[in-house]
């Protein structure tokens, strides 16, 4: 039995002999709907940047030739990961300076011993003593410094050095080919490396939407990959001040990138969430809303064998929330996923 209800904007469709079927029951979303304070929606430009909290720029430590390279635009690296081995003349000199320390300890060392046993023995001063302590202490110290620097340019010995990378992430630059010939006072950073599980998404404010901005608001972000997806977030920053140039002031949403869907450069659409006054309404998910036939209709659940369609009143409609004006009360049922099918099925 199919009953029908007019009013002026109002219709209620109920199909008594309609039943969701178990599978249709599983798949379908109910949603209630509840009165809140009246919200407005901004939407602003925005691209997406890595975190510079999270980004590293190498630099080579000595000049020389790239005799190797690790790694690829785009790859993931571990910390300690190789990414050039490199040949270099100082690092030869570095080498040199090793073996003249370890040289230079060898005889400190003998040195000291001789004079110590001389000292026990009454046939040296005890100045002597402290003056050969002294030379076996510097030499020490040399050799702890060489070593050291072999350490941090991973000397790998005939002159080789290996560049290590200094964080887990993804190499976002590359500035070196392999049989590159460089020198330090003039080399750019080789690689940019930037983890990517936390991004930044930086928006674009103007004047006269300023004073809709705050700290801690809701935002929600589509990019152009990902049409149907929304990724949410919160406002964590403003900086306050404008460029000069565009007259926009720049806001900053952090975003966790578990899956590294999104990428830095990629330009992003900024829905921003604002209250807009003391004033509330009835709200429903937006994408409960079937339009059909210039009208919008809700379908309104009390149990899978009893589903009623209603048409409703729009007072406001955002990305991810309407406002209704009129066809609903506050406690309703509503089905908001796969609507669509049941309301076909209904009409049928």
């Amino acid at each position: 039995m199919l009953a029908v209800s007019c009013s002026e904007r109002h219709i209620e469709v109920r199909d008594e002999t309609f039943c969701l079927s178990d599978t249709m029951s599983r798949i379908i979303s109910i949603d209630t709907v509840r009165k809140q304070k009246l919200a407005n929606e901004l939407t602003l430009s925005g691209k997406v940047t890595a975190n510079e909290d999270k980004v590293v720029r190498v630099f080579p430590l000595v000049g020389g030739v790239i005799e190797a390279l690790k790694v690829e635009l785009g790859d993931y690296v571990e910390r300690g990961q190789t990414l050039a081995v490199i040949n270099s003349s100082e690092i030869a000199d570095f080498e040199k300076q090793l073996i003249s320390a370890e040289s230079n300890l060898s005889i400190a060392q003998k040195n000291f011993s001789v004079t110590e046993d001389m000292y026990k023995a009454g046939l040296a001063s005890e100045k002597e003593m402290v003056m050969d302590r002294k030379e076996l202490q510097k030499a020490e110290s040399e050799l702890k410094r060489i070593k050291e620097v072999f350490r941090i340019y991973g000397v790998q010995g005939n002159s080789t050095y290996t560049m290590k990378a200094p964080i887990s992430g993804f190499i976002v630059e590359k500035n070196v080919t392999e049989n590159m010939q460089f020198r330090t006072e003039n080399a750019n950073s080789f690689f940019t490396i930037s983890g990517l599980d936390e991004i930044w998404v930086i928006a674009n404010v103007y004047e006269m939407d300023i004073n809709k901005i705050k700290v801690g608001y809701d935002v929600e972000i589509k990019v152009l990959p990902y049409p149907d997806k929304i990724f949410k977030g919160k406002i964590d920053k403003i900086f306050n001040v404008l460029d000069p140039s565009t007259r926009v002031m720049k806001v900053r949403v952090k975003m966790i990138n578990k899956e590294y869907e999104l990428k830095p450069e990629m330009y992003a659409q900024v829905m921003v969430k604002y209250e807009d006054g003391d004033n509330t309404a009835l709200a429903v998910p937006s994408e409960s809303i079937v339009f059909d036939k210039n009208k919008n209709f809700v379908l309104v659940y009390t149990d899978k064998c009893s589903i009623e369609i209603r048409e409703v009143e729009i007072l406001q409609r955002l990305n991810s929330i309407t406002y209704i004006k009129s066809g609903l009360q506050e406690g309703e049922r509503i089905i908001s996923n796969h609507q669509l099918l049941v309301y076909n099925a209904l009409n049928d």
